[in-house]
C-alpha cells in the first residue's frame, strides 16, 4: 500500500496548522477571525481541505508543486464565505470544489 510523501504530509500538516491558527494567507484575510466561523459549519471545513486537496500539485517524486496557490485559494475561498463584498478571481471552477470519496 502506498503513502503520501513526506513532503505531502508535511505540507498538510502546515496547512492544518496555518488554518487553526488563524494565520493562513494573513494579507488576504486581514482582520478576518474565520476560526468560529469554521467550528460553525462543518461542511465549510469539508469544502476547505476539498480545495486545498484538488488545488494541490505533487510531482513524479512525491513533492508538492504549488502548496501556496492551493493555501491562497483556500484563503480566497475563506474570504468569499467571510466578506460578502470579496469575489475571488478568477473564479473557483468546479474540479476546485468538487467533493470525493463516499
Amino acid at each position: 500500500m502506498a503513502h503520501l510523501s513526506t513532503d505531502v504530509r508535511a505540507a498538510l500538516r502546515f496547512f492544518a496548522f496555518y488554518l487553526g491558527n488563524g494565520t493562513l494567507d494573513v494579507e488576504l484575510l486581514d482582520g478576518i477571525d474565520y476560526r468560529a466561523h469554521l467550528l460553525e459549519y462543518g461542511s465549510d471545513l469539508e469544502m476547505i481541505f476539498a480545495i486545498y486537496a484538488n488545488v494541490l500539485e505533487v510531482d513524479e517524486h512525491g513533492d508538492t508543486l504549488n502548496d501556496g496557490d492551493a493555501q491562497y485559494r483556500v484563503a480566497q475561498w475563506i474570504r468569499q464565505c467571510c466578506d460578502p463584498g470579496y469575489r475571488a478571481e478568477p473564479p473557483f471552477e468546479a474540479w476546485e470544489t468538487e467533493l470525493h470519496g463516499p
